[in-house]
């Protein structure tokens, strides 16, 4: 632990960006798992969970989650798995 008070209060604020971090980089992995697992099994809500995973990488990328880039290739690799599902179906 610090001694210094401005050095305390960093660890205490990295500690809490962490947590806040850690739990929106799980939302994002749960919409896009939540996704690519209708896709798999066919499911009707598959757009609709597609358009959520697009918007949590967006929210992603406006927090400083995720870069823009890999967001938006994310976004390209997710819209193509749905494309292909509703072709074959």
């Amino acid at each position: 632990m610090p001694n210094i008070k401005s050095a305390i209060k960093r660890v205490k604020t990295i500690s809490t960006r962490t947590l806040r971090n850690a739990a929106a980089k799980s939302a994002l992995r749960t919409a896009v798992k939540k996704f690519e697992v209708a896709v798999a099994a066919n499911d009707a809500n598959s757009a609709d969970l597609l358009k959520q995973a697009n918007r949590a990488l967006d929210k992603a990328v406006t927090k400083g989650l995720v870069h823009k880039n890999t967001a938006a290739r994310k976004k390209s690799r997710l819209t193509k798995k749905f494309n292909q599902a509703n072709l074959s179906a």
